[in-house]
């Protein structure tokens, strides 16, 4: 009888451990450390490859620069792939229309290194979502339909309406056109976008509607990829304000760059970046403190929750140091 429980535990055991997603990790931020950690996941890219990364907003000096990422889009022979903004500003900051978002690429040197595509420059496509909560479809830039493989690059840092910004968030309203985050923002209420109700409560919406939306959305782009050749998922922890990569002007770094965390699985990734970030000391150099409050009042991991719950992948994992 102890024989059969001690049998029967270690095939349990052996089932959860199996459930864990694996999530590669570098303490290098180097391009060489971009290009091991790719290597590491033993996922080739194939095809047509799209590498959805933010090229930030004219005056932010947090988004990743092309100096860092570009042996890695070297050795894919990829392209950026942008969608342009839903909100407006300064002409020459930002990215709310393809003229200004060309502008701002171009100043911060990506043209000088990469193809770059603005997915919805000429126009945009409804792709299916699984989770029906909210929304009917996704609304992304057209030009996806132009790519086999995805490359989610990823910056992981604060954001002020999703409480962080990760693989989720690059998926969902990075690939979604203007009319794309505005019905994601509504909680699907939204599907065109209209100017005059920018920030308004029409646009803005229910919080955890709009986080859960996000969800579905990354969902979607997910299993269009799937269908493909694949997608993977790339998170570099360095320059972590709590404001994202569109805000102009962020509020200053209080963190000391982390690393670099790459998997196929962007739930486990986004959950092992906000783990890391809340065992972080709090010390002279690196404060956490703030880009938590951020996380905590915007309900942010309430996106990593609901994405597991309608299947895009799993909070457990396990964490593969490509250092040792």
């Amino acid at each position: 009888m102890k024989r059969l429980i001690v049998m029967v535990l270690t095939a349990l055991l052996t089932l959860t451990a199996s459930a864990q997603s694996k999530v590669y990790l570098t303490r290098q931020i180097t391009p060489e450390a971009l290009l091991k950690i790719y290597k590491a996941l033993g996922v080739k890219a194939r095809g047509r490859v799209a590498v959805k990364m933010s090229t930030g907003e004219g005056s932010n000096p947090n988004y990743l620069k092309p100096e860092l990422v570009k042996d890695l889009i070297y050795e894919v022979d990829g392209t950026i792939v942008e969608c342009n903004t839903a909100y407006g500003g300064d002409p020459n900051d930002v990215r709310n229309n393809s003229e200004n978002h060309w502008r701002v690429i171009d100043r911060h040197g990506f043209t000088r290194y990469f193809s770059v595509d603005i997915m919805d420059e000429y126009d945009e496509i409804r792709i299916p979502v699984r989770d029906h909560t909210h929304l009917n479809y996704d609304i992304v830039g057209g030009h996806l339909a132009n790519y086999d493989f995805l490359i989610a690059l990823n910056h992981f840092k604060g954001h002020p309406m999703g409480g962080y910004g990760g693989a989720l968030k690059n998926l969902s309203i990075g690939c979604a056109s203007r009319n794309g985050k505005a019905y994601i923002h509504s909680a699907g209420k939204m599907n065109k976008l209209d100017e005059r109700k920018l920030w308004t409560r029409e646009f803005i919406g229910d919080q955890d509607g709009f986080l859960e939306s996000m969800a579905a959305a990354a969902q979607a782009v997910h299993n269009y990829f799937e269908r493909e050749n694949g997608v993977i998922y790339i998170s570099v922890m360095n320059n972590m304000s709590v404001d994202c990569d569109c805000v102009d002007h962020p509020a200053p770094v209080k963190l000391n760059d982390y690393g670099i965390l790459a998997s196929a699985d962007p739930v486990a990734l986004d959950q092992a970046c906000v783990d890391i970030v809340n065992n972080l000391e709090v010390t002279a150099e690196s404060d956490p403190t703030d880009l938590l409050k951020r996380i905590d009042k915007q309900h942010g991991t309430h996106t990593i929750d609901w994405a597991e719950k309608i299947g895009l992948g799993s909070k457990k994992y396990k964490i593969i140091n490509i250092d040792k």
